[in-house]
């Protein structure tokens, strides 16, 4: 597609059907004005996704002593953090967490477990878990248990699993930098594993882990070549004891930048906010009016502690809704 001279041609391209490929000049996203990208992103968002914003919240049903050597996290156990570290959550743990969710007014509930993969006796008591949420909750399942194989994703989804979280983390040049264990093909393997399953995933990556300008914008459209419905963006938040402990943390126009393009690449996805929010004004506020049209809620430690009650408010304070 012909970007166009300025961001208002560009936002009518997008809603006449017009959509942005690899190849475009993308320049405009980084020269532009914050103010004015945000302005038209927000355009955007209201003609795709109206006034509804996406909350979920998820429980850590695993913790610690992961294989992998993602840099940036702090379960792997090649870092010392010093975090909790336990086994799959009992059952009525779990299923009490999602309830009091589905309660406070959220729309969908995730079980994270760390390590590569989710196998033997954890996933067939996860499988059970997830039925019974099902039968007894109104509220969307969603699952994060890492690299699953076709027969897998085919159980989670009998067992009400209608979306699969598996992050690309960054873009396919950079990944190498951030994890050695497993590869970007790896990662885009096992979505399309969960897509063929007719599962929805939600798929998106870490910003300020020492990638460019260039990696942001290729991993945003990665995703859109992916079809990707839901992307959470997560603005590093160094962890002492990972290897990558000691870099800056992003101002929050990177963030904002970041989100506005994200919405101009995938105009029809739910643009969510993830880690980090705390370093954005007003706990995210002003994403919600610049491109993001969902969010990880709930005193997570991925959202420092933001609650589903703050965000309500935020929400009718904007003219928005969850429901």
């Amino acid at each position: 597609m012909h970007i166009g001279t300025t961001l208002a041609e560009l936002t009518e391209k997008i809603i006449q059907g017009d959509r942005i490929m690899r190849g475009d000049d993308l320049s405009i996203f980084l020269d532009a004005p914050l103010d004015e990208l945000q302005k038209n992103a927000y355009i955007l968002q209201k003609h795709f996704c109206g006034n509804h914003v996406d909350l979920c919240t998820i429980i850590n049903g695993r913790s610690g002593r992961c294989g992998e050597d993602c840099k940036y996290c702090a379960q792997a156990s090649c870092h010392h953090t010093g975090i909790e570290e336990y086994d799959l959550l009992p059952q009525n743990e779990i299923i009490n967490n999602a309830r009091a969710n589905e309660k406070a007014g959220v729309n969908r509930f995730a079980i994270v477990t760390s390590g590569r993969a989710l196998t033997g006796k954890d996933f067939s008591r996860a499988l059970e878990t997830y039925r019974k949420m099902k039968q007894t909750l109104n509220i969307e399942l969603c699952a994060s248990h890492g690299f699953l194989t076709a027969e897998q994703f085919h159980q989670l989804h009998e067992a009400g699993v209608t979306s699969y979280h598996h992050n690309i983390e960054t873009s396919r040049r950079f990944f190498p930098s951030i994890c050695t264990t497993h590869t970007y093909d790896d990662k885009i393997h096992t979505i399309k594993l969960a897509q063929d399953e007719g599962l929805c995933v939600c798929s998106g990556g870490i910003i300020g882990m020492g990638e460019n300008w260039n990696d942001r914008l290729d991993m945003a459209v990665s995703l859109a070549e992916l079809g990707i419905q839901s992307i959470p963006i997560n603005a590093l938040m160094p962890i002492k004891g990972t290897k990558l402990a000691n870099l800056p943390r992003l101002a929050d126009k990177d963030i904002l930048r970041t989100i506005a393009f994200f919405r101009f690449i995938n105009p029809e996805a739910n643009i969510r906010l993830a880690a980090g929010r705390k370093l954005l004004p007003d706990n995210g506020e002003t994403a919600f009016i610049s491109g993001a049209s969902a969010s990880i809620t709930g005193n997570m430690l991925t959202t420092s502690g933001t609650t589903i009650h703050d965000d309500l408010e935020i929400l009718e304070r904007l003219g928005l809704s969850n429901k």
